[in-house]
């Protein structure tokens, strides 16, 4: 598999397909009519957001304010256009990496397919038989625009009950708190 690769993309975001409670989550980096797109759980999107603004904070923190990385996501428009279609899935996430370059001031984030021999992350030495691995350079603002949105993404998901906090399908759900009797819509 190739390492796709977008330095820096036109279009980096994460995305859904399907309904609630039967989405199918999706990186997506676009650039000069490429488009590249891998599908993962909603846990990693959650995470990669998480970690992209703990790795963006700790940048911060030890350059005592002086690197160009922006607090929060910028102000604007925020990007909240679906993904591109056709939507082809290029390979299914196993390991997600990120590194920061102090030199280029851009965050590394790397989507390694899922496989039983895996590459080391963020190596330039992928072999041409190796996983499938899509990597993004974007600025710092960029990447905090990334994770405002991938929370929204995954927000959007299912209402939680409000007894338990599982979430609600469309005929209710087995609530522990009601001693498993179905509650929801009748």
């Amino acid at each position: 598999m190739p390492v796709y690769s977008y330095d820096p993309p036109d279009r980096f975001v994460a995305g859904t397909v399907g309904q609630p409670g039967d989405r199918t989550f999706y990186l997506q980096a676009s650039a000069g009519g490429r488009v590249t797109s891998v599908a993962l759980e909603k846990v990693q999107v959650s995470l990669l957001a998480e970690r992209l603004d703990e790795l963006l904070d700790e940048v911060l923190r030890r350059s005592g304010g002086q690197a160009s990385v922006p607090a929060a996501a910028p102000s604007g428009p925020a990007d909240d256009r679906p993904l591109d279609l056709p939507l082809l899935e290029d390979f299914r996430v196993g390991a997600i990496a990120l590194a920061w370059d102090r030199d280029d001031e851009r965050v590394v984030i790397e989507a390694q397919e899922d496989t039983e021999s895996p590459v080391e992350p963020l190596t330039e030495d992928v072999p041409e038989d190796g996983p499938g691995v899509l990597r993004v350079r974007i600025t710092a603002a960029a990447a905090r625009a990334f994770s405002q949105r991938a929370i929204q993404v995954v927000g959007q998901g299912r209402p939680p009950c409000p007894l338990c906090g599982l979430p609600l399908g469309s005929d209710g759900h087995v609530c522990p708190r009601q001693n498993g009797h179905r509650t929801g819509h009748a």
